[in-house]
């Protein structure tokens, strides 16, 4: 358990809140890059607490900056977008894509440019990659160097990202996505699934036949990696490779070859949480919806958790479902809605001084050690962890795979694991 103290530390995140501070010193997704059209409306954005508005100009470029025109703060969500830059409808003053006022026609004439010029306005640096608009928010006068995954150098065919919104704290979003013991319970339905089977294929089996895993971990300057181990046998066991690359992305374990899953929680304020699901695939086009198989979605890619339900319909939980073999009643949904509502079931921001962790929770403690250290170190000396020049973060990839018991998981590697499935 935590102390109150440090509970507050890590889910804080709104302005001049250390950990929020530190969140805001990496790229974050803001929205998918199909979200914004060139001319088109702005979208509303919120990250941190703070609210903003994301716009593509004329030429392509994307403009992040905050909603409220600096004038008399109408939502420039309202504004017209047309000419290189948003125009407020309200009094007509216009903001160009790097966010700078370069119009305010209600000012006399000779005076009307050199106005415009000392209007103060909050934007904020953007970078497309990986389908989406990635926004940096913090104080450097120069943006870090972009973490460059395997999915942001791909095709917009070999890659789908989708955002849920869950009505937590990000810690809660993150946490959910690093804990491999709850998979073999809360998901056995789906796991047990036809589909779940072809998904999955055999990876299903080991998951659901041993609920207790050893956890192992190696240390990087990324955060870790976790091999979940379960046994399969005298003679052979299965690990689960996760990777972890803090403060925000899980890679999901998955077969050598095929489609991936990363994920990440990123805080819309200190109770409510985008948690974006990015399915892609390095070889080709994406197959397959994976999050559609599951009946995880509303139809919106930007929400595609709107239909789930919350705590005054226990999140359309199906008690005769139950009765009748289905594990945790949430049925035709999938994995993501079954975990945004344990999630949810916790309340906005959990009080983690009631917890009692187990043997299966090591990857909880761990990553909570880790922002813990990183989030005090930088409120002491402004050191920024997990962001370091020898990082190769496209080389970061997740991977599951069987592997005989004098061997060790950490020998194998995804990529030749990968090259090895293709021959």
């Amino acid at each position: 358990m935590l102390n109150q103290a440090d509970n507050d530390l890590l889910t804080r995140v709104g302005p001049g809140t250390p950990m929020g501070d530190m969140l805001r010193e990496y790229w974050v997704p803001a929205c998918r890059s199909a979200t914004l059209e060139a001319d088109g409306a702005p979208a509303r954005i919120r990250l941190f607490g703070e609210n903003f508005v994301a716009f593509r100009v004329t030429d392509g470029r994307v403009g992040f900056m905050q909603e409220g025109c600096p004038h008399r703060c109408a939502s420039l969500a309202l504004a017209r977008n047309e000419e290189g830059g948003l125009r407020c409808i309200f009094h007509g003053w216009k903001f160009d894509v790097e966010g700078k006022c370069v119009d305010a026609p209600t000012e006399p004439g000779g005076q009307r440019a050199k106005f415009a010029e000392s209007v103060p306005v909050r934007s904020h640096p953007t970078h497309e990659a990986g389908g989406l608009v990635w926004v940096y928010m913090g104080k450097r006068a120069t943006p870090p160097r972009f973490p460059e995954y395997e999915f942001t150098a791909l095709p917009s065919e070999n890659i789908q990202p989708t955002r849920g919104i869950i009505r937590t704290n990000w810690l809660q979003g993150l946490e959910a996505l690093l804990d491999s013991a709850h998979v073999g319970f809360l998901h056995s339905a789906n796991l047990s699934s036809a589909l779940g089977k072809a998904l999955f294929k055999e990876e299903s089996d080991y998951m659901l036949n041993d609920g207790a895993p050893v956890f192992e971990f190696v240390e990087q300057p990324y955060g870790f990696r976790e091999g979940a181990i379960r046994q399969e046998g005298p003679d052979r066991s299965y690990a689960r490779v996760r990777e972890v690359s803090l403060p925000f992305f899980s890679f999901i374990p998955s077969a050598p070859t095929g489609s991936r899953i990363v994920c990440c929680s990123i805080p819309i304020d200190d109770c409510t949480t985008a948690q974006w699901y990015i399915a892609y695939d390095t070889d080709g086009p994406l197959e397959r919806n994976i999050l559609t198989d599951f009946g995880a979605t509303s139809g919106d890619p930007d929400h595609f958790n709107a239909d789930m339900g919350g705590p005054e319909n226990l999140w359309h939980q199906d008690r005769q479902a139950m009765k009748d073999g289905h594990w945790s009643g949430i049925i035709g949904r999938g994995n993501a809605y079954e975990d945004f509502a344990v999630q949810e079931s916790m309340g906005p921001i959990v009080d983690r001084t009631q917890e009692y962790l187990g043997t299966c929770d090591r990857v909880i403690y761990r990553a909570r050690m880790l922002l813990l250290d990183a989030v005090k170190r930088f409120r002491d000396t402004g050191e920024l962890s997990f962001a370091g020049d020898e990082i190769d973060f496209g080389a970061i990839r997740a991977v599951s795979f069987p592997f005989k018991k004098d061997e060790d998981w950490r020998d194998f590697d995804a990529h030749e694991l990968a090259a090895i499935a293709a021959e």
